[in-house]
Parts: structure tokens; C-alpha cells; sequence
């Protein structure tokens, strides 16, 4: 096994103003995950039913499990709590990028404006992919976003539309590389979610180098 297949530690948390009990339910039910969990496309359902049902083991109360020995947890009381992803693997090589560790800090992200903001009606996302570098890629997206640890970054735009951006490359690199946003909607109907995709498809598309564009009617990147 060489050094970049060996798995790395990663703790990935949020704090939520908020009792145990509705957080984990957040974290366990389908229809609540759908509300925040990774970004739409045709299969959303069943990568939610294979990864929290059908993989996840209970390890202790608020504790689930997978085989790889990684788990998310939620801590706390009826006041505030945390929710953690957490893996205990083999080196804590803490800058070398991990696509699950940088997964989750994208997801809790979204989980957290879902609970504190409270949006109204079905999330809809717009998930866009391709290789650029970080100046351009805040060029593109405008208004000051707040960082979340060395590859993502967040900001709600003007619109109210949460936008998660996260890179395979740190934020004080100017080297090109895969680059992912995912702009979480929230009680669209289907031709204001069209303006704001296609608002997003233009701006991107003049950005990144195979730029491309995934929501739910098109096929998982």
C-alpha cells in the first residue's frame, strides 16, 4: 500500500444551536437528509438509503458506523450540540487532501444552514465541476465567503441560496484544480430554479475548464 492509499485521520465538526434529539434525526432520516446530504442527482435516494441504512452499524447512542472505521456522532443536550465525522485512520497527514474528509465539511455545512436558517420547502442544488483555481473561482461567485478550513469555503448569496465551495487544492494556492460548488435552493418552482441553474451554468461555464453542470434530471458526475 503506498503512502497516498494509506487513510487518514480526519475530525470534521459543526456546533448547532440545537437539542441532541432534532439534530439526530437529521443525521438518520431519509427525508431530512434529502434535505442537505451531498447535492441532487438521479440516485440521491438510493446513495442515502445504501450509505445511513443499509451500511450504517449504531455503535453507541447518537453514534453511527461504518465498515472503514469512520463514524458521525451528535453530543450535547436540549441546548446546543455537535455534530461530528470522524475517522481514525493510519497517518494524521493533515494537509494532504482527502475526498471524504472534504465531503463532509461540505455536508455539515449544509446540514447547519438547513437547521439554523430554517429554509422553506424542497432543497433543488446546482452542482458544478471542473479545474480552476481559487481567485477566479471567488471572482466568480462574488460577496465575501467564510472559511472552512483549508479547501471550502461558504456564503449565502443575495439570493438566499447557500453556496458550499470546495477544492482539491488549499485556498492560499493559485495552482489550478478540481473545483466543486453546490448551491442549495430551497422552494423553487421549476422555472425560477431554471433562471438561477442557468445564471449559474453561464457564469461558470466562462470560469472552468470542463465546466459541467449536475442536477437532478442529468446523470451523477
Amino acid at each position: 500500500m503506498t503512502d497516498r492509499e494509506t487513510p487518514k485521520s480526519y475530525l470534521v465538526e459543526v456546533s448547532l444551536p440545537l437539542g441532541r434529539d432534532e439534530v439526530w434525526d437529521a443525521v438518520t432520516q431519509p427525508p431530512v437528509l434529502r434535505q442537505w446530504f451531498g447535492w441532487d442527482y438521479d440516485d440521491l435516494d438510493g446513495e442515502i438509503q445504501h450509505i445511513f441504512v443499509n451500511e450504517a452499524t449504531f455503535l453507541a447512542p447518537e453514534r453511527m458506523g461504518w465498515a472503514d472505521g469512520s463514524y458521525l456522532e451528535v453530543s450535547g443536550n436540549d441546548a446546543g450540540t455537535v455534530v461530528r465525522a470522524v475517522r481514525q485512520g493510519s497517518t494524521d497527514d493533515s494537509g494532504r487532501y482527502d475526498a471524504v474528509e472534504e465531503g463532509w465539511r461540505a455536508f455539515l455545512l449544509q446540514l447547519q444552514f438547513l437547521l439554523i436558517e430554517r429554509p422553506k420547502g424542497a432543497r433543488r442544488t446546482i452542482y458544478l465541476t471542473g479545474a480552476t483555481n481559487w481567485p477566479e473561482v471567488l471572482g466568480t461567485i462574488g460577496g465575501a465567503v467564510t472559511r472552512a478550513g483549508d479547501r471550502a469555503a461558504w456564503l449565502v448569496d443575495g439570493d438566499g441560496h447557500l453556496v458550499v465551495i470546495a477544492g482539491r487544492e488549499p485556498q492560499n494556492s493559485r495552482g489550478a484544480g478540481r473545483m466543486e460548488i453546490t448551491v442549495s435552493t430551497y422552494g423553487l418552482d421549476d422555472a425560477s430554479f431554471e433562471v438561477v441553474r442557468k445564471r449559474w451554468a453561464e457564469r461558470w461555464a466562462a470560469k472552468a475548464r470542463n465546466a459541467q453542470v449536475t442536477t437532478a434530471d442529468t446523470p451523477a458526475p
